[in-house]
């Protein structure tokens, strides 16, 4: 299977959306901050490894808490993920901190405050 084809399209999508229903619902760990979501899930084609991309809304701290509380969480969120998809392999998931949209958020920021700037100025 090649790494773009559609069914590998689709069982990232199906991984992405079933990970978030997991971590939405089933994750008692109080360090695992309520606002973490998965942006994106790459399977590889031999269906023995995920890696899974993790955005958390809070500062550094709530971040490294919300990773490790997802690691050690890891066992359960497998046994999830099989009992929900009916996969041949269930794979390692290795979570991956994504601060792609808190860097969005900010770039967006300072893009305001310039120009609002450049409007005070004139």
């Amino acid at each position: 299977m090649r790494k773009n084809s559609i069914k590998n399209t689709r069982v990232n999508s199906e991984v992405q959306r079933e990970l978030s229903n997991i971590l939405r619902g089933g994750i008692k760990d109080p360090r695992v901050a309520p606002m973490t979501s998965v942006v994106a899930v790459e399977v590889a084609p031999d269906l023995k490894t995920c890696k899974a991309y993790i955005s958390v809304l809070g500062d550094e701290k709530a971040q490294e808490d919300t990773l490790k509380g997802l690691q050690s969480a890891e066992g359960y969120i497998r046994h999830e993920l099989a009992r929900t998809i009916n996969m041949r392999n269930t794979p390692e998931i290795t979570f991956i901190l994504d601060q792609s949209i808190e860097y969005g958020v900010n770039m967006s920021k300072k893009i305001d405050d310039l120009t609002r700037d450049l409007k005070d100025g004139e």
